[in-house]
C-alpha cells in the first residue's frame, strides 16, 4: 500500500501574528490620534499648569503641590464639591428610576410604542439653552406654570432650599430620555421564551419582574448608573445659566467654581488642581459605583 503523501501544517509564526494586527492597529489609529491631541496631551498640560502658580497669560514659578495644599483647606472648593454631590444624589436615582419605568411603559404599549418613545425621548434632542429657557419659563414667581398649579408664588430659582432641587428637576425632565432607550434597549435583549415559561408556571406582575427583568437589566442598570453618576457629577450650563450659582453660592458646583477661579480671577494654576482633584474624585466614584456592581452580580451569583 502507497502511503498517502502527508504535507506537515505550518503553524502561524510571531510574523504572520504581527501581520495580522496591522489592520487592527491601523484601524485604531485615528481614535488614538484624536485621543492623544484632544485628552491625554491637554490633560498632562493641566497637570503641569497645577504645578505652577498661573495666570490665563502668564505662567510663573513652578511650586509643586501647594495649589494641592490650599486646596485641601478650601472651604469654598469643598461647598462647591457637596453641592454637585447633592445635585448627583437627587438625579442620579430618579433618571434611572424613571427611565426604566417609562421604558416598560414604551414596551408594554405595542400600540404606541413610536409616540410614546418619542414623546419621552424628544426633550433630550434640546439644547442646554432651550431647555433653561424652559425651566425658567416654568419656575417663574409670577407667571410660571409650576407656581400656577400649585397654587404659590415662591421664587424656585431663588430660594437657597430649592434652587439645586429645582434645577435638579428640569435636569430630570431633559435627560431621561436617555435612559429610557438604554433599558428599552435591555427589555428587548430578553427572550420572550423567559415571559412564556414564567406564565405557564403562574408567574404574573411584579413577580415576573423580580425573577426575569430585573436579573436581565442589571448589566443595564449598572452602566446607566455610571453614565448618569459621571454626567451629573460634570454639572454646569444647567446651574451656570439658570443661578449662576446663587442664591449665596448654594447651586455654585465644582466645575462652576472651576470656571470661575480661571476666568473670573484669573488663577489658572489653582484652577487647573480644582479640575485634576475633581477629576480624580470622579474616577475613584466611578471605580467604587463598578466594584460594588460587581459584588453584588457576583454574590447573587
Amino acid at each position: 500500500m502507497r502511503r498517502a503523501d502527508i504535507t506537515p501544517t505550518r503553524s502561524a509564526g510571531p510574523t504572520t501574528a504581527r501581520r495580522d494586527t496591522v489592520p487592527a492597529w491601523l484601524l485604531l489609529a485615528p481614535f488614538l490620534v484624536a485621543f492623544g491631541l484632544f485628552f491625554f496631551l491637554p490633560a498632562l498640560e493641566t497637570l503641569w499648569l497645577s504645578l505652577t502658580e498661573s495666570s490665563l497669560t502668564r505662567t510663573s514659578a513652578f511650586i509643586g503641590l501647594d495649589n494641592y495644599h490650599t486646596l485641601l483647606n478650601d472651604p469654598s472648593f469643598w461647598d462647591s464639591v457637596g453641592n454637585t454631590f447633592y445635585f448627583a444624589l437627587l438625579t442620579v436615582p430618579p433618571l434611572c428610576a424613571l427611565g426604566l419605568l417609562m421604558a416598560m411603559l414604551v414596551d408594554r404599549f405595542t400600540g404606541a410604542q413610536g409616540w410614546l418613545q418619542g414623546t419621552f425621548f424628544l426633550p433630550f434632542v434640546l439644547p442646554i439653552s432651550v431647555m433653561t429657557l424652559i425651566a425658567d419659563w416654568m419656575l417663574q414667581p409670577s407667571s410660571g406654570v409650576v407656581n400656577h398649579i400649585l397654587g404659590g408664588g415662591r421664587a424656585w430659582l431663588a430660594d437657597p432650599h430649592w434652587a439645586l432641587p429645582a434645577v435638579a428637576i428640569g435636569t430630570i425632565w431633559w435627560t431621561v430620555g436617555f435612559n429610557m432607550l438604554l433599558f428599552l434597549a435591555g427589555l428587548r435583549n430578553i427572550p420572550a421564551e423567559l415571559y412564556e415559561a414564567a406564565a405557564l408556571d403562574g408567574a404574573r406582575g411584579f413577580t415576573l419582574f423580580r425573577a426575569i427583568t430585573w436579573p436581565a437589566l442589571r448589566p443595564v442598570v449598572s452602566t446607566a448608573v455610571i453614565l448618569q453618576l459621571i454626567a451629573s457629577l460634570k454639572v454646569f450650563g444647567q446651574t451656570y445659566i439658570l443661578t449662576s450659582g446663587g442664591p449665596f453660592n448654594t447651586t455654585r458646583v465644582a466645575l462652576h467654581y472651576m470656571y470661575e477661579t480661571a476666568f473670573t480671577q484669573s488663577d489658572a494654576g489653582y484652577a487647573a488642581a480644582v479640575a485634576m482633584a475633581f477629576v480624580a474624585i470622579v474616577i475613584l466614584l466611578s471605580l467604587l459605583q463598578a466594584w460594588i456592581g460587581r459584588w453584588l452580580a457576583g454574590r447573587d451569583a
